[in-house]
């Protein structure tokens, strides 16, 4: 039976690829990813990651389908992916100097059409910013298109002083939760 990757990242092709896993195909879900009005963080990235794996399910019967979503959370608030330099700086303003929660969510719908749920929920500090990390870090430009404006793969990792939780469910998918998923759905992981 056919994998599916509900997602055009990179990230996480590179991340399944650590335990052995290649998709069979590649099939990005095209869904609206606005918060809905007063929802909670987690209850987003469960939604964000049900929704693109039914889309995508429904274009591939009989298939296995792997979806995920990336949230940043400070408190209730879920920041958005940044899209220009403006919000990507507003984004490390916010995380400069303190904790946030990232929530990464996995759903598998397997063959028959079931869908398996988990999620992961990562603590992560950044130390204080000074002004110059954080014009260095926009030039870059590897902020574009990343939760919270940051990735934290790339040279954000430097800013990182306390991380608890799963590294690879910041950086998109978390590796322990999307394992347990594809061995109940029959998919062997290296």
């Amino acid at each position: 039976m056919p994998l599916i990757l509900a997602s055009a990242s990179p990230r996480r092709r590179d991340l399944l690829a650590r335990i052995g896993i290649t998709p069979d195909a590649i099939d990005p879900a095209d869904i609206d990813e606005t918060p809905l009005k007063a929802e909670l963080p987690a209850a987003h990235a469960r939604r964000l990651a049900a929704a693109k794996a039914a889309a995508v399910a429904a274009r591939h019967p009989g298939a296995t389908i792997l979806a995920a979503d990336t949230v940043v959370a400070v408190g209730r608030r879920i920041l958005p992916k940044a899209e220009d330099a403006a919000t990507a700086a507003a984004c490390l303003a916010l995380l400069s100097g303190r904790r946030h929660r990232v929530l990464s969510a996995v759903t598998l719908v397997d063959a028959a059409g079931a869908a398996r749920h988990r999620l992961s929920t990562s603590v992560v500090a950044f130390k204080r910013l000074t002004d110059a990390e954080v014009a260095a870090y926009l030039a870059g430009g590897e902020w574009r298109g990343k939760a919270g404006g940051y990735a934290i793969q790339g040279s954000a990792e430097a800013f990182v002083r306390f991380l608890s939780g799963s590294h690879s469910g910041v950086v998109g998918l978390p590796l322990f939760e999307t394992r347990a998923l594809l061995a109940a759905a029959g998919h062997a992981a290296g």
